[in-house]
């Protein structure tokens, strides 16, 4: 298990490879103050409201409960049930945008999947989302629901913003996500929500609309002067409708892409099909399925192909590479999306992407059910999981060159790559951006009947959790890939999800369990006879046992990982367990063994080429040289160390060099210097999430200006 490099790049005992903000060599006074990476931008996340009718009476009830809650101190929520395409979240858009001025701290908008095809969101995730969406770095989002529902209170306790909380299953999923009090939060649910009454909140259930309304909307989404000419034939149409808003526009986009056909036509057709689809109703909505499916039916061929194809994508939104994947690469998809959105069967999720109304996707998929054979399906979704797996895995490439990928099963193809970006920030972002859809993938694979894409498409990600910190994605990915591992028998996938797996448990606080996986993979390894397999453990299992506070034992499993991975034929990862002793020398009072580890180190990865760590190792060796007195030789090092890392998204390694400059100028007399030095390291450590070192460097820097109160500034 190459790949990460145990070690690879001691991530693991403490290093953080990736943050939220990009610094360089840091040696005057450049602040990066812990508050405003905290305050972040202000999130604009509300989709546009559009068109809407005959809703004032409950705007109207909404405003009126805004106020007395307000007077009385309580909390503004409510909740908007109703059937699937009534225009739940229409209403609430409509409201929740009109309180922009009032609310000047931002919108969130969660998708809780309640009618999702993978099930609903787990409250965890789309608050990992809000906190990053309202400035928390990626690593300094806590691991457990209640510290991130603890978090999210605290930081939306005054800020005065709105939250949307789109198709929710339950109370208990809504509840954790519910701002602190003076906010704004709206549910949309098929359910009344009872559960929510006692958070205090105002419930209201939409009826479809009444006909004169529908008829509105009907007239709105052609705007060619039919429905004046043929008012009977229109409001006929609309009771076909049910008078349910996404029946209408879907009816009258069908319609407007016609624009010499009469009402009477629509009208009749409608009603054969509404008669003859009485028994195959969605969800009850069977007006929806029979509008549906005259929409469906009046589609060119190709964009028919496509809309049901894209029934079978799991995940939440798509864009061109997608439909292009779906449809063999056809050159003509991106139009055909275009088309499936003209008709009103696609909705419009921002920046070329789309996503399903839930009942439209349920229309979809039955019909790749009943127009596409098992096999073309299955081809289908195939493309799909590698579309995600080739691009994710060429991420991975971009982003950590280092990392030893393993093979990648893909199908018969023609395999379909979307662009990642052209640099390791770009491409972390396309992985954050796809990140529901890539867990979707992992959890559909095994029973899509091809497992080798859970694990493979796991460990694909494996440069994403390690600089972002996503632990319950990682957690449930890893957990995933290892039953597709196991299930496929393949002990080298398991082997590589366990250790792979370990380290996000090793990073979200839970050491014994990381060090349970990392010796159920020597085990395996061990029982085939697979000695560097085996030997690439020992630096995990070593960082585990550091973590659990065991330094002598970890140092045990160093030194005999520096001696054998050599031997084994990987000298770069016995350097790395080197670092690790290093680091162990330094923190147990062994200056002189710090420094002699850390050069056998540092030579041995500048010959591998490895840089990074090349650099990690001048660092060590510079703090090594402080602990023994010698603040000129430790610059020199430190000073080495922040030329290589300046370009690198490695801000702990860069605050302990920073750090380290503040102790050698101090040790040199320069007060000024090592405040400025103290300053920016603390600002570096609370971008990564470390908050003991960056109490540590903050009371050094009031120890200093205690001593020198003429400090410009303070």
């Amino acid at each position: 298990m190459q790949g990460h490099e145990f070690g690879a790049h001691n991530e693991l005992s403490g290093t953080v490879h990736g943050a939220t903000v990009q610094a360089g060599v840091i040696y005057g006074s450049v602040h990066i103050g812990s508050e405003a990476n905290l305050a972040g931008g202000t999130p604009w996340q509300l989709p546009s409201a559009g068109h809407m009718v005959d809703r004032s009476p409950e705007l109207e009830a909404l405003e009126r409960h805004r106020a007395r809650a307000l007077r009385e101190g309580r909390p503004i929520l409510t909740a908007v049930s109703g059937l699937g395409g009534v225009g739940k979240t229409a209403l609430a858009l409509r409201w929740l945008h009109a309180l922009r001025p009032h609310f000047p701290g931002g919108q969130l908008y969660g998708d809780l999947g309640a009618q999702a095809a993978g099930g609903p969101t787990i409250p965890a995730e789309v608050l990992g989302r809000f906190l990053r969406a309202l400035g928390v770095p990626a690593q300094q989002v806590p691991a457990t629901l209640a510290e991130r529902t603890a978090m999210y209170r605290s930081l939306t306790a005054d800020r005065r913003l709105v939250v949307l909380l789109d198709d929710a299953a339950t109370a208990a999923q809504v509840r954790p996500l519910l701002p602190g009090s003076g906010n704004v939060a709206a549910v949309t649910s098929r359910s009344r929500l009872p559960g929510l009454t006692v958070d205090g909140c105002y419930p209201i259930h939409l009826e479809s609309l009444a006909p004169e309304a529908a008829v509105e909307l009907l007239d709105h989404t052609l705007s060619d002067g039919r429905v004046a000419a043929q008012p009977d034939e229109a409001r006929t149409l609309v009771d076909l409708c049910a008078g349910l808003p996404l029946a209408v526009r879907v009816a009258g986009a069908l319609l407007a892409a016609r624009p010499q056909r009469r009402i009477t036509t629509m009208v009749r057709t409608l009603t054969e099909e509404h008669d003859r689809l009485e028994a195959l109703a969605i969800d009850g909505d069977h007006d929806v399925r029979a509008t549906l499916d005259l929409s469906y039916r009046s589609l060119s061929p190709s964009a028919a192909r496509l809309y049901r194809l894209l029934g079978l994508h799991p995940g939440p939104e798509f864009g061109g590479p997608v439909a292009a994947a779906v449809l063999a690469g056809e050159q003509n998809a991106t139009d055909l999306l275009e088309t499936l959105h003209d008709a009103s069967l696609l909705v419009d999720a921002g920046e070329e992407r789309y996503r399903f109304h839930d009942l439209v996707r349920l229309h979809a998929a039955m019909m790749a059910q009943e127009d596409e054979s098992p096999e073309d399906r299955a081809q289908a979704a195939r493309r799909i999981a590698d579309l995600y797996l080739v691009s994710a895995t060429h991420a991975e490439g971009i982003i950590d060159p280092q990392h030893r990928t393993m093979a990648r099963d893909y199908g018969p193809g023609p395999l379909v790559t979307a662009s990642v970006g052209d640099d390791a920030e770009a491409a972390l972002d396309w992985l954050e951006q796809e990140l529901p859809n890539l867990m979707s993938v992992i959890r559909h694979a095994r029973t899509e009947g091809f497992p080798t894409i859970a694990w493979q498409l796991a460990d694909a990600l494996w440069p994403l959790f390690l600089r972002r910190k996503f632990y319950d994605d990682w957690h449930a990915a890893h957990e995933e890939g290892l039953a597709a591992a196991t299930e496929l028998g393949d002990t080298v996938a398991k082997c590589r999800m366990l250790t792979s797996g370990g380290v996000g448990e090793l990073g979200s606080g839970n050491h014994l369990l990381a060090l349970e996986m990392f010796e159920r993979a020597a085990h395996l390894f061990s029982h085939r006879g697979d000695r560097l397999g085996q030997a690439r453990t020992l630096n995990y299992r070593g960082l585990a046992l550091q973590r659990l506070g065991r330094p002598s034992e970890a140092a045990r499993l160093f030194r005999l990982a520096a001696t054998e991975l050599p031997a084994c034929g990987d000298p770069r990862a016995g350097a790395l367990a080197r670092l690790n002793l290093a680091d162990i020398a330094l923190t147990t009072g062994q200056p002189e063994e710090a420094v002699r580890q850390g050069g056998v180190a540092r030579v041995e990865l500048r010959n591998a080429g490895d840089t990074y760590n090349t650099a990690r190792a001048d660092t060590l060796l510079g703090l090594g040289h402080l602990a023994l007195g010698r603040p000129g030789k430790a610059e020199e090092y430190l000073s080495a160390a922040l030329t290589t890392l300046r370009n690198m998204t490695a801000n702990y390694e860069i605050a302990r060099a920073v750090e380290g400059l503040a102790v050698a100028a101090e040790q040199r007399g320069n007060a000024r210097a090592a405040q400025d030095h103290y300053r920016n390291a603390m600002a570096l450590y609370s971008s990564v999430g470390r908050s003991r070192q960056a109490e540590n460097a903050e009371s050094a820097l009031r120890r200093l200006q205690e001593s020198d109160p003429a400090e410009p500034g303070d």
